[in-house]
């Protein structure tokens, strides 16, 4: 049975809480995972699992959670198919980050498409994590810097859209284009709102446009397509300014 604990205590009846499941087989990491996340939030709760059968009786029975934190090489079925079954059994506001000693960039591709909000190598600093938890807490997505400059270099797979995004882009508005590089860094639409200084509202609008052109389902896949149409540069942030 599953333990709920708030850092290395109990959480007492009642208080408010942000629940993170860590679905980890090996329990020395979901240990160490759990002491880094005391410096997350005040009122963060941790529920675990170490198998898939696990995690998906998990994503069943507890309520609330806010982010999945999943190994991708758990023992029980196929991490694809683990991963697609473990997203259709949470809500679709719930974000599930891939954390992996593996940084191959089909692999990430492959998690994106079968709805993964971020990519987390475990090799990844305490100070890394909680900031790319931070950023996909916040609406934003995180994939590896590394990673996302491999892709503009070398080119995504043909899974991530191909020629056909390129194409798609040059459809794009000016700035509709500023939103997708501020995407592709991983903004939230609040923070892109406030540097493009733009009405919320008129961001997801653009969003929304963008993704219908690229043909992609989500803001992954979207920052995946930034990074293969070179639009992750960090020196992009001057845009709007």
């Amino acid at each position: 049975m599953a333990e709920l604990t708030k850092g290395w205590g109990t959480v007492e009846a009642g208080e408010k809480i942000m629940k993170i499941l860590i679905a980890d087989d090996h329990e020395l990491f979901r240990d160490g995972l759990r002491h880094v996340l005391t410096q997350l939030d005040a009122g963060v709760a941790v529920v675990e699992a170490s198998d898939y059968p696990q995690a998906l009786t998990l994503a069943e029975v507890e309520p609330d959670i806010s982010i999945v934190l999943l190994d991708l090489g758990m023992p029980g079925m196929p991490w694809g198919e683990g991963l697609q079954a473990l997203r259709q059994k949470l809500p679709v506001e719930v974000p599930i980050i891939v954390l992996s000693a593996s940084d191959d960039r089909r692999h990430v591709l492959q998690a994106v498409n079968l709805g993964a909000a971020g990519f987390i190598p475990k090799t990844s600093s305490s100070r890394v994590m909680l900031s790319a938890l931070k950023l996909v807490l916040s609406g934003g997505v995180y994939l590896p810097p590394a990673l996302l400059d491999q892709g503009a270099e070398h080119g995504f797979s043909d899974s991530a859209g191909g020629n056909g995004q390129d194409n798609a882009a040059s459809f794009l508005t000016p700035r509709q284009r500023e939103v997708l590089t501020l995407l592709g860094q991983g903004k939230s639409n609040k923070e892109i709102a406030r540097v493009l200084q733009l009405a919320e509202g008129t961001v997801k609008l653009h969003v929304t446009a963008i993704l219908k052109a690229l043909n992609v389902n989500n803001r992954t896949r979207a920052v995946v397509a930034a990074s293969q149409l070179g639009l992750t540069n960090t020196d992009a942030a001057t845009v709007g300014r």
